[in-house]
């Protein structure tokens, strides 16, 4: 029976790995001789395929004649074409001659079908026409290749087709994600899980791969409960499989953990830390231990516990200096840590230093550092130079950092985080038309992207509809407002301080529309929910009530009234809001 099998996680998630078949031998899965699992793994072909005899590219006109389109229903053209296609990538002819003869060779396998006959062959030949393609960029070309290739396995024909479907499901999944459209991306993992535990049962140690590839999308696309369900299955599936202390286990934990500490259960973050540090420690990953030690650094800033932070970060730093070099990104990513830990407890000479001794590292970058590594490097930089009360330096990292991610497929969403964040930015500083115009860049990225449905997108339109209001642009202020109520309401609870924040700002942009009674119902609302389940000790509790009793007032009075200022109508507690939200957009990264 073929393993279905996901790969994983790709370094340094610069451009996420086509998947098909034949490189899942890698991790020591069987892989069967079907025709589903005789792709290759890229557009690179196979090394154990050897490259084509100069002999043969003597023979041209034979090959031609082999090419005519009216061949195209012999049935020994498609396998023929499938291996040129290998051939021409291989002596170095290009992906364009590989990407004609593979669609060549999809073009004779479906005229070769008997009986409408689901073909195996075809849709291995859509996987590599798709692989082509994202190798060449082309990602919005790929994706109707590859819905057209898991329309045609039976996932009832037997294990072939199972494999075929799933591989197809999975590959889909990663050009949409390579597009930023992580909504679509989920949705084909979850299919192609779905696929792989009917064929191969739920527990299967190939099945916890997929489950932890599925959880590192949902944690990209901050959908943390999701992703903490599928780790905890991973978990459970590795105990059974896999001996104790294995690197399996412990890259699940790390992974947990992280998903621990943006819940901020940071308990269970450090238990799951020192668990896979211990096993790291056990096959001699010295390395990642000092990775691991970073993220236990973390956890300790996190709970304020400074001394042990420090101790963690320089155990991670003295291992990079000795292991990769004074000037590697790794270092620089403690350097950022330290400056960060250094600020908070008061030391800024420190901090500052700590953040010049990282710039210098991003500014002569080694050979095959991965540029999303500078750009998150540069952006957590940034948030530590707005503490500094130095906003033009902290805008001008973040614009350096959207010039190194711009042209990075995949990179859609950690883009549009940045944009909100310089929004955010030009709100505080009082520059709304800059602020406005970040704000829609960003939540245009999102919508597209798929991440409309997430906390953090709420949270973005609600700080869009702020600057609104300071532009006077009262109506579209209104209706985003509204959409980061039902947002919020749905992902955090009527309870959480950002939804009670919205609440507010839409009640004062009612009142600023007229809409006295709308105003009313919202701050009654409120103060029922303070007063039965949060208490009334809070001070945004009696601004509250002052603004509802003076509505009341004004409810039965004409409507001639003098019109409020919009600055004393909105939120109070917005612009600190909004300052806390930009140091924890910038902890996700984002990504995001």
């Amino acid at each position: 029976m073929p393993g279905l099998v996901s790969v994983k996680t790709p370094p340094n998630g610069s451009q996420t790995p086509i998947r098909t078949e034949s490189n899942r031998s890698e991790s020591g899965n069987p892989i069967s001789n079907s025709p589903a699992t005789r792709r290759p793994a890229s557009p690179s072909p196979s090394t154990s395929r050897a490259k084509p005899s100069p002999d043969r590219k003597k023979k041209s006109p034979p090959e031609k004649s082999v090419l005519d389109k009216s061949s195209l229903d012999n049935p020994d053209l498609g396998p023929f074409l499938l291996k040129l296609a290998r051939d021409a990538i291989a002596s170095g002819e290009g992906p364009n001659k590989g990407l004609e003869y593979a669609l060549r060779a999809a073009k004779s396998f479906e005229k070769c079908v008997v009986d409408n006959e689901p073909s195996l062959d075809l849709a291995m030949s859509l996987h590599v026409v798709a692989a082509i393609y994202c190798s060449l960029g082309r990602f919005e070309e790929a994706v109707p290749v590859l819905e057209r290739a898991i329309k045609v396995p039976e996932v009832s024909g037997g294990a072939d087709h199972a494999l075929a479907a799933f591989s197809g499901y999975m590959q889909l999944g990663d050009t949409h994600s390579m597009l930023g459209q992580l909504d679509r991306s989920i949705e084909c993992y979850k299919e192609g899980l779905k696929i792989q535990m009917e064929a191969l049962g739920e527990n299967d140690p190939r099945v916890a791969e997929t489950c932890r590839y599925l959880a590192e999308a949902h944690v990209q696309a901050v959908q943390f409960d999701e992703a903490e369900n599928l780790c905890k299955k991973t978990l459970e599936i590795h105990r059974v499989h896999s001996p104790p202390a294995s690197l399996e286990e412990a890259a699940d934990r790390r992974l947990m953990a992280l998903i621990c500490e943006a819940k901020e259960d940071y308990e269970s973050a450090l238990e799951h830390l020192v668990l896979a540090r211990m096993t790291m420690i056990a096959n001699g990953q010295e390395n990642e231990v000092a990775a691991i030690d970073v993220s236990i650094g973390n956890i300790y800033l996190s709970l304020f516990r400074f001394d042990e932070a420090v101790f963690s970060y320089q155990k991670a730093l003295t291992v990079f200096k000795s292991s990769k070099g004074d000037n590697h990104p790794s270092v620089a990513s403690v350097f950022v840590r330290l400056a960060d830990l250094y600020y908070k407890t008061g030391k800024l000479r420190e901090s500052r230093s700590y953040c010049e001794n990282a710039l210098r590292i991003y500014a002569n970058p080694i050979p095959g550092t991965a540029i999303e590594e500078i750009a998150s490097g540069m952006t957590e930089i940034s948030a530590i130079y707005e503490l500094f009360d130095e906003p033009e330096e902290a805008l001008k990292l973040l614009e350096e950092s959207i010039k190194l991610l711009e042209d990075k497929p995949g990179q859609q969403s950690t883009i549009a985080g940045i944009q909100a964040r310089i929004g955010v930015m030009f709100y505080v500083v009082g520059r709304y038309e800059e602020s406005w115009s970040s704000f829609e860049n960003a939540v245009t990225k999102l919508r597209a992207n798929g991440e409309r449905k997430s906390a953090f997108f709420g949270v973005v339109l609600n700080q869009m509809g702020l600057a609104g209001v300071q532009l006077f642009k009262i109506d579209e202020a209104a209706e985003l407002f509204e959409e980061a109520r039902e947002i919020l309401e749905r992902e955090c609870g009527p309870y959480h301080q950002d939804t009670l924040g919205v609440y507010s700002n839409l009640a004062a942009t009612y009142d600023a529309m007229g809409r006295i009674e709308d105003a009313i119902e919202i701050l009654e609302f409120v103060l029922k929910l303070r007063e039965d389940n949060l208490g009334t000790a809070n001070p945004d509790f009696d601004d509250e009530k002052k603004r509802l009793t003076e509505l009341l007032k004004e409810s039965g009075k004409s409507r001639n009234k003098k019109a409020k200022s919009l600055e004393n109508l909105i939120d109070p507690n917005s612009r600190r809001t909004k300052k806390q939200t930009s140091r924890k957009w910038s902890g996700f990264g984002l990504r995001s």
